[in-house]
């Protein structure tokens, strides 16, 4: 297997100061570079920038059905240790994060048993986090 490095993501939103602080204080991301328009965080090792972009009207959410969840679409995360999933999943319920998906345990007993949650950022956009206790099962068939 291939040593992870970090991604990069760049996504947009509506709001920088209000989105900026669910990463940074909600999240916990350590807040890097930054200008007027953009922000740098550090998300769990990788490099995610908030960008401004005005609000797009009538935009609708995507949703495909997955473990029997209606699991947005596009959506973006990190796979964490399972450890570390348990404790982020309640910091955020402690935080008042609502979830769009529950942190829950998806194709329990199958081939790719896994944590997920899902939830949106102050701007919409859809973050989902996982793991696996048994990480050979990241990209079992």
């Amino acid at each position: 297997m291939q040593a992870v490095t970090p991604f990069h993501i760049a996504i947009p939103v509506h709001n920088l100061a209000e989105c900026r602080t669910f990463y940074r204080d909600v999240l916990n991301c350590e807040e890097g570079r930054s200008s007027d328009h953009w922000v740098d965080f550090n998300l769990f090792g990788h490099q995610l920038v908030i960008h401004f972009k005005e609000k797009e009207i009538g935009e609708e959410v995507h949703h495909n059905a997955v473990d029997g969840k209606a699991v947005p679409v596009p959506h973006y995360g990190v796979v964490l240790p399972w450890d570390t999933f348990e404790t982020f999943s309640n910091e955020l319920r402690q935080k008042g994060v609502q979830f769009v998906i529950e942190p829950y345990v998806r194709f329990e007993g199958a081939v790719g048993e896994q944590a997920t949650m899902f939830f949106l950022d102050p701007a919409g956009n859809a973050l989902e986090f996982k793991a696996f206790k048994d990480m050979d099962q990241l990209f079992a068939k």
